[in-house]
């Protein structure tokens, strides 16, 4: 799926916001700058999250408690050596929220079982172009892919 710029992305994200259920796990794969916080915002508004989205990155992890599902925005980038297994993250995998994790290639023994990937790739030419591929794992994930708006 191509996305002509990040106001376009973030209008997908939110479409995929009323999709989402309490333990739903996003994995978002892609390079710095693919638009994997982009895509976050996005989500957080059609969660109808207020606050002020932004990368976790020195934090690890941010909570936003106020939309229709809580959201649990993570970003792993800081933990390339591993260590994910250490941070309980089971526990927000396993809530009341949506889980989102950047950078998910450094989860190790934490990967869950069930999960929606979201590869981000950008345009070589146009820098504000996207493109975005998906792959599930278990059946929830499958049924909401099946789910995601086509555009």
């Amino acid at each position: 799926m191509e996305f002509k710029d990040e106001t376009a992305l973030q209008a997908f994200a939110a479409a995929v916001a009323p999709k989402l259920q309490a333990g739903d796990i996003l994995l978002l794969d892609g390079d710095l700058g693919a638009g994997k916080t982009s895509f976050t915002k996005g989500l957080a508004r059609g969660l109808g999250i207020t606050d002020y989205i932004k990368s976790p990155t020195f934090t690890l992890i941010r909570e936003y408690p106020d939309g229709r599902l809580p959201l649990y925005h993570m970003d792993l980038y800081r933990l390339e050596g591993g260590g994910a297994g250490d941070l309980g993250l089971e526990e927000y995998f396993e809530g009341d929220g949506v889980s989102v994790v950047e950078w998910p290639d450094y989860l190790g023994e934490a990967m869950p079982d069930a999960y929606l990937l979201i590869h981000f790739l950008k345009d070589e030419v146009d820098d504000s172009k996207r493109t975005l591929t998906f792959e599930a794992a278990g059946a929830r994930a499958q049924a909401l892919l099946a789910a995601l708006p086509t555009k």
